[in-house]
Parts: C-alpha cells; sequence; structure tokens
C-alpha cells in the first residue's frame, strides 16, 4: 500500500506551490555559486501515525534522480508507522539547491495525511473490534479526497468511500445509498430493489433506511423484500430526530434476529467520534461497523520541522536544538535506483 511512482504534479515540481522565501533562497544560492552537501532531518513535536511519508519519498526520489548515488542518501520511517514526539521520520542528504525547494511540499504531504492518519486511529482503537469505514470526502476539497481516504485506510480504517481514495490503497470503494435515491424512489424499499436490481453482485446490499419511516419499521420492510441478498442496514438518523443511539441499535437487532434476520449487519453513521463510538461501546450495542467522516477529515494536520543538521561535513543546528545527525534506530534506507532508472 502506498502512493508510489506517479510523476509529481507540475505544481510541486515546478516550485510553485512552494513558499516564495525557498524560491529565493534557492536563486540566491545559485547565484553565489553556493550548492553544499546538506543532512536534513523531519521530525514532529507530537506522537502520531505517519502519513505521507510514502507520497514525500516519491517526490524526494523523482528529484533526486540525477544527483550524483555517492552524494545522497534517504532515510524514513514508513506510512502507518507510530511514532513519537521529536522522533525523526525522515532523514535526506543530498546537495542543497537539488532539494531544497521542496521542503514546503515534503512537510505538506507529511502533515496533512498525517493528522487525518492519526485521527482515524483514535477512532479505529476506540471502535475494536468493529471495524470502522471512512466516509468524510464531502468535507474536503475534491482534489485531495483520494490522498483523505488513503490516509485513513492507513490509520486502520477497513475501507473509504472515494473510488480514487480506495485504489491509491489498493482496495474497492466502500459505500451504501444516498438519501437522494431514496427520496426520488418515495419509498425506502422501492430504492433497495432498485439497488438490488441494478448493481454489481459483488456490491453489498447495505440499505439506508432512516429517510421515511421509523427505523426499525424500515429495517424489517426492506429485509423481508431482499431476504438473504440484504447484507446489511445503515442508520443516520439526523440530530433533529435524537441521532442514532444504543438503544435504538438493540431494538432493531432485536427485531431483525426476531424474524429470521440474523444475517443482516448495522452500520452506525451520523457525527460519529471516538467519545460517540466510546457511548456504544460502553453500552454494548451491537453496531458490527461505524462510518466515520468530519471527525477524521477535519482533523489538524501535525506539525513537522525540518531543520538542516549538517553542511559539507560540519554538525551545525540554529539555537535550541543539538547539531549533527540525531541517533534514529528506526529509520530505513529508502532505494532509489528505481527512480534513477525510471522503473
Amino acid at each position: 500500500m502506498g502512493i508510489h511512482r506517479a510523476r509529481p504534479s507540475h505544481e510541486i515540481l515546478s516550485g510553485d506551490s512552494a513558499d516564495v522565501y525557498f524560491i529565493r533562497a534557492s536563486r540566491i544560492l545559485e547565484r553565489e555559486g553556493l550548492d553544499p552537501l546538506v543532512t536534513l532531518e523531519v521530525f514532529a513535536r507530537a506522537r502520531g501515525i505517519l502519513c505521507g511519508i510514502d507520497e514525500a519519498k516519491n517526490l524526494i526520489g523523482h528529484v533526486l534522480a540525477a544527483a550524483d548515488p555517492a552524494e545522497v542518501s534517504l532515510e524514513a520511517l514508513d506510512d502507518g508507522d507510530a511514532f513519537e514526539s521529536k522522533e525523526i521520520v525522515l532523514r535526506i542528504t543530498a546537495r542543497y539547491r537539488q532539494f531544497g525547494l521542496y521542503e514546503t511540499a515534503i512537510l505538506g504531504m507529511i502533515a496533512q495525511s498525517t493528522g487525518w492518519a492519526t485521527a482515524a486511529r483514535d477512532c479505529v482503537e476506540a471502535a475494536a473490534p468493529q471495524p470502522v469505514i471512512m466516509f468524510g470526502a464531502r468535507h474536503v476539497h475534491p482534489d485531495i479526497t483520494d490522498v483523505l481516504d488513503y490516509a485513513a485506510i492507513v490509520g486502520g480504517c477497513v475501507g473509504a468511500s472515494t473510488p480514487a481514495g480506495a485504489r491509491l490503497a489498493g482496495l474497492n470503494p466502500t459505500g451504501t445509498m444516498p438519501h437522494s435515491l431514496v427520496l426520488i424512489f418515495g419509498d425506502t424499499v422501492r430504492a433497495a430493489e432498485a439497488f438490488d436490481r441494478d448493481l454489481e453482485p459483488d456490491v453489498p446490499r447495505i440499505v439506508l433506511v432512516d429517510t421515511f419511516k421509523d427505523e426499525a419499521e424500515e429495517a424489517l420492510r426492506v429485509a423481508h423484500a431482499l431476504g438473504d441478498r440484504l447484507y446489511g442496514i445503515r442508520l443516520d438518523t439526523p440530530s433533529e430526530r435524537g441521532r442514532v443511539t444504543p438503544d435504538l441499535v438493540t431494538e432493531i437487532r432485536a427485531r431483525l434476529d426476531q424474524e429470521g434476520f440474523g444475517h443482516v449487519k448495522i452500520v452506525v453513521s451520523g457525527g460519529l467520534n471516538p467519545e460517540r463510538i466510546g457511548i456504544f461501546k460502553q453500552a454494548s450495542a451491537p453496531v458490527d461497523s461505524f462510518a466515520v467522516g468530519s471527525y477524521i477529515s477535519g482533523a489538524k494536520p501535525i506539525d513537522f520541522t525540518a531543520d538542516i543538521k549538517v553542511i559539507d561535513g560540519t554538525p551545525i543546528a540554529k539555537r535550541g536544538r543539538i547539531p549533527g545527525v540525531t541517533a534514529s534506530p528506526r529509520l530505513r534506507s529508502v532505494d532509489l535506483s528505481a527512480w534513477r532508472t525510471g522503473e
């Protein structure tokens, strides 16, 4: 799993997405004839679940592909690795002008995705052993939904709603049906029958049951209509009607079981976060999976810092930091040969 080999965008490679002072620094160093061999280290001041590092490796691999192999090295942790505060997650050794322009992009790739992955892990740990699905694509710009969904899966979600995000993680997208489909058909059962009739057999038949009538009533109507073909029902009761509660889930489970539909799964969604998931867990509510959106998509980025620690073999650091390479036994060497050969 990971973001590999796709060429970074023109905006990234050209420097258009870089902080302008890196562009200016690159111009100054070029005009002054300076291009030292440096070692740069990246760390965060918080612990988390690392994500975006595979994308950063790919960018670094592309920009260093033509560099002298004797001067270049790249060491890093991997997507999905847990890291501690101030632990080094990435170390680059190369001529500064070969990669310095891309510090903004490297840090941004890691910071945003790590925030999402860490929030996803919070939900996954709260829900365990029940799985968590990522439904947060609607809360971010569509150009980055794939990265968001990938990060959620790195954080432990078993699936995500967008084809682009699921594809990055090597999975199929996960989803049920929108309220709009039920509203247009005017009846939950009619919508469910069309869903069953028109979609491929490998798409799980999971039906939304909170649009028109009591959720328990709708769940039973759909179960009788689809029978063994019904995989599950999704509850997404809005806050105006009290949201989904442990008691509601318990009632629906009991009614389904009593009428011979013990195979039907119950998916709970709607404003979930670790605290709300914990309420269901503490009540032993028979939830089969949780769908989480805004808690993950709205997670704050985890700030990462990049420091030059060696210049032309001499340890160095700005005030408050220790000069020289930091002991980082968990870093793993990254083979850059694939980028050099274009494989």
